[in-house]
């Protein structure tokens, strides 16, 4: 795990560590390696078996203390773990500076494609495809035919059995006047599929995929990861209904849906004893949409209507852990599990968005999240499994510990004397500065 973001109402912290955690032993080491990449949170990092592992690292952002301060990378690392060191890779032609991008390795090829970029003043979302060669290390800008999905960050892609890339879900923002933007829950399907014929890999087409099956309700920033080659599972997220400029009411999920990579069918996971609930709360504005933010799509006035009709009403309360008191709605049809299945005091991890996700032995690991709850933020550091092939329960291995957070009402810039309020690539501050930031 490398990189992330923290904050407790008044500051913003993005840490450059790395951990890894050892199953065996159950405990999280922290990995230091020299000339490592300057923190950064929204970035993607791809794991390959190459030369005893490596981990790939591209873009992200960095945001200062006080989030006076904001930026975009474009910069590629990767990190040999049988060196135990860190390269940045200059390689020319790669993508624009961005964050909320998604990458995955196809082959001996790391595709990126989406993300956006925002310097405070302006914003813009991407559709466009990169694909780094692996063996040659050359960045190659892919121009493909077909009609492409909207530019969206915070989407799902996966890799398919015929080494295809599915790209589903997302979030983007559009102007509707000066100061007033909407945002954009997708939640469309496509398949970006090679050409035939095509010796060199670098011609694809975009192909839009219809969905069958119990599809999961519009969300954003859930997250998804492979069991089989064939099979992925999709968990949490949270469907945002803007009442107005200042307040947002979200619903946020934990329900366990899957995707057939073969034929493109939804089905939720019904887990024995599995009980599915959904949690709805006032939620506050987000400052960016950080790409990390938000995760599902839909791009017209039909879509929008569908997902206001699919929020599940409040219904009793519930549940109050001493830090927040959380209201417990049914959940919509999408993700309700068949009666005979559910059973009442089965744990389950809260609502959450953007959880890390990783499968390892046919066991799914869930680590960390955010949930908001009013104007607080709670940043997770719990984490869990679930054996994909009994799919009986899931165990606690980190309990989430809320207690220890402190939230500050207010937002002060005291941590940091800064002298500027706004932060793009051109900028040389002394925080960029001391970040020893190269952009090629």
């Amino acid at each position: 795990m490398l990189g992330g973001e923290f904050h407790d109402g008044r500051t913003t912290v993005v840490y450059g560590d790395m951990f890894t955690y050892n199953l065996s032993k159950n405990e999280w080491t922290v990995v230091k390696a020299p000339g490592a990449p300057p923190p950064r949170c929204g970035h993607q990092a791809i794991a390959t078996a190459t030369s005893k592992g490596e981990l790939w690292v591209f873009g992200g952002e960095f945001s200062s203390p006080s989030e006076s301060q904001f930026y975009h990378y474009k910069d590629l690392w990767v990190y040999r773990f049988g060196e135990k060191k860190w390269e940045k890779i200059l390689s020319p032609g790669g993508p624009s500076a961005r964050s909320g991008h998604r990458m995955t390795h196809i082959k001996r090829q790391l595709i990126v494609f989406g993300g956006f970029h925002d310097n405070l003043r302006d914003y813009k979302y991407y559709n466009d495809v990169y694909i780094f060669n692996l063996d040659t290390y050359v960045w190659h800008k892919i121009e493909l035919s077909g009609i492409p999905p909207h530019p969206r960050s915070g989407c799902i892609i996966l890799p398919t059995p015929e080494n295809k890339l599915l790209v589903y879900g997302g979030y983007s923002k559009e102007r509707l006047k000066k100061d007033v933007d909407k945002g954009l829950i997708h939640s469309d399907m496509f398949l970006m599929t090679p050409e035939k014929n095509d010796q060199t890999g670098l011609k694809w087409k975009w192909i839009s995929i219809k969905q069958s099956g119990n599809k999961p309700s519009p969300r954003c920033s859930a997250s998804a990861v492979l069991i089989q080659s064939n099979l992925a599972y999709l968990f949490g997220g949270v469907f945002d209904d803007e009442d107005n400029e200042e307040e947002l009411n979200g619903t946020f999920y934990n329900d366990l849906v899957a995707l057939d990579l073969d034929n493109f069918q939804w089905h939720t996971v019904a887990l024995s004893g599995k009980k599915d609930v959904t949690v709805r709360r006032r939620r506050r504005k987000p400052k960016e949409d950080s790409g990390e933010e938000n995760d599902s799509e839909s791009e017209d006035k039909s879509d929008n209507e569908i997902q206001k009709s699919s929020i599940p009403a409040e219904s009793t309360i519930i549940d109050d852990d001493g830090i927040f008191t959380v209201t417990i709605g049914p959940a919509s049809t999408a993700s309700t599990h068949k009666k005979e299945n559910a059973h009442e005091n089965v744990f389950v991890p809260c609502p959450r968005i953007n959880p890390g996700l990783v499968v390892k032995h046919n066991v799914l690991y869930l680590y960390g999240g955010m949930f908001e709850s009013g104007d607080r933020q709670y940043t997770l550091n719990d984490l869990y499994s679930l054996d994909c092939r009994k799919l009986d329960e899931w165990r606690t291995i980190i309990a989430d510990d809320l207690s220890s957070q402190t939230w500050f009402e207010s937002s002060s810039s005291s941590s940091e004397d800064e002298n500027t309020d706004s932060g793009d690539e051109d900028e040389s501050d002394c925080e960029i500065e001391r970040m020893d930031v190269d952009e090629n």
